[in-house]
């Protein structure tokens, strides 16, 4: 799969199933219901999807089903007559004639009305609908991809999700994991969003190595989607500082900075499988516990890097390799860091 395809950049292990699977069903006409978090990427493997498809001559839209009311989705979807309703002054077609031979992604599947869930079962049992207010049968031949990152599971057993709906979307059915899964693809997402965002605001910033491994530490709650707002932040901010304080501040106060909580490290270790990388889990530990060392040696000697080798019972030179590995900074980096922002902010 080419980096063409909007998945070049997804390397990990963690989303090699994800690839091989957009492999096998991007030619065909199936339903699939893509799973995951908000902001991990659902959207890329869509278009992915559609792109590897005989349909990749033809659109590729989308429609969020939890930014319009009942109302305004169903005319989104499905158009309406003149007269139809209230402010209703010409045909409209919908999104199911506009991508007619294309593929039509559903975001946000869960929040669906139940009214519509009814309607859009309709539409892949028969492949035909009617405009709102109108009669005309109209016939459509669509590729359907829904999203989610509700449990429709559960939204199932307190009857806000159809039964029948669901077996209908998911037929193919891929998991997109967090980004917290995916660390590998951290540096190099970064540099894509660097790239990206520097030619679109004609700069030329440069992201700083110990910036790029505090974001390899973080746990983004937001994905992909955060991850790609923070570099866009510091490109128009025009260096890295203040974000990279932001992150600091913000694995300081959860407690997952020095050293990584045993949830995070047993989380990123399981593989597609459901198996557990127990030596993935030790190195990771040990690591952790390393940088936590270091860092108390340092305080208690107040960064006196000669005494703390000494007493770690490493040389000189290799406590300054792990102090630019473990992202390490002395109490006057940290204070000046909070210090500019501050001054920058005055300043204007």
């Amino acid at each position: 799969m080419s980096s063409g395809d909007g998945l070049g950049l997804c390397v990990s292990s963690k989303m090699q199933p994800v690839r091989e699977l957009v492999a096998k069903v991007a030619s065909t006409n199936t339903t699939v219901l893509l799973r995951g978090e908000s902001g991990v990427g659902k959207e890329i493997v869509g278009r992915a999807l559609h792109r590897l498809s005989p349909r990749a001559a033809k659109q590729f839209l989308k429609v969020n089903c939890a930014a319009l009311p009942s109302e305004l989705l169903e005319s989104e979807l499905f158009g309406h007559e003149k007269g139809a309703f209230t402010g209703a002054y010409r045909q409209k077609p919908g999104k199911f004639e506009a991508a007619d031979g294309g593929t039509l992604l559903l975001d946000e599947i869960g929040e669906m009305p139940l009214r519509l869930q009814a309607k859009l079962l309709h539409v892949l049992q028969d492949g035909e609908f009617s405009r709102v207010g109108g009669e005309k049968i109209i016939g459509t031949d669509v590729r359907l991809i829904a999203s989610t990152n509700r449990d429709l599971e559960a939204a199932m057993r307190v009857h806000q999700f159809r039964e029948d709906l669901y077996y209908r979307l998911n037929v193919i059915e891929i998991r997109v994991p967090p980004l917290r899964e995916r660390r590998e693809e951290i540096p190099i997402l970064v540099e894509h969003f660097r790239r990206k965002f520097n030619v679109q605001y004609v700069r030329s910033i440069e992201i700083p190595p110990d910036t790029v491994r505090l974001f390899m530490e973080y746990h983004w709650p937001g994905n992909v989607r955060e991850l790609e707002n923070a570099v866009k932040r510091m490109i128009v901010l025009g260096g890295a500082r203040p974000v990279h304080q932001e992150i600091v501040g913000s694995l300081n106060s959860n407690g997952s900075r020095p050293g990584a909580s045993p949830a995070l490290a047993v989380a990123t270790s399981i593989g597609p499988e459901g198996t557990i990388s127990l030596k993935d889990i030790a190195r990771q530990a040990a690591r952790d516990a390393e940088r936590v060392a270091i860092k108390e040696v340092l305080d208690r000697v107040h960064w006196n890097r000669a005494k703390a080798a000494r007493l770690l019972q490493i040389s000189y030179k290799a406590l300054l390799y792990k102090i630019v590995q473990c992202g390490l900074v002395t109490p006057e980096e940290r204070a000046e860091r909070v210090k500019e922002p501050r001054e920058a902010v005055a300043a204007s």
